[in-house]
């Protein structure tokens, strides 16, 4: 399976602070989140693929 981009997944420019990757990740894991989306599956890849990208990126050190 590939890898996608983390910036593409949430939708950001490469040069984009935390606060822009943080107000992407979470509209994308409010609009995708499980409970909102029950028996979803495309929905929670989504936002399985939202957290992973918002984890990396936010740990930038």
């Amino acid at each position: 399976m590939a890898r996608r981009d983390f910036y593409e997944v949430l939708g950001v420019a490469r040069d984009a602070g935390e606060d822009e990757i943080k107000k992407a990740y979470r509209k994308i894991a409010f609009e995708n989140h499980p409970d909102r989306n029950p028996d979803d599956k495309a929905a929670e890849q989504r936002f399985k693929e939202a957290t992973e990208a918002y984890e990396v990126l936010r740990d930038r050190e």
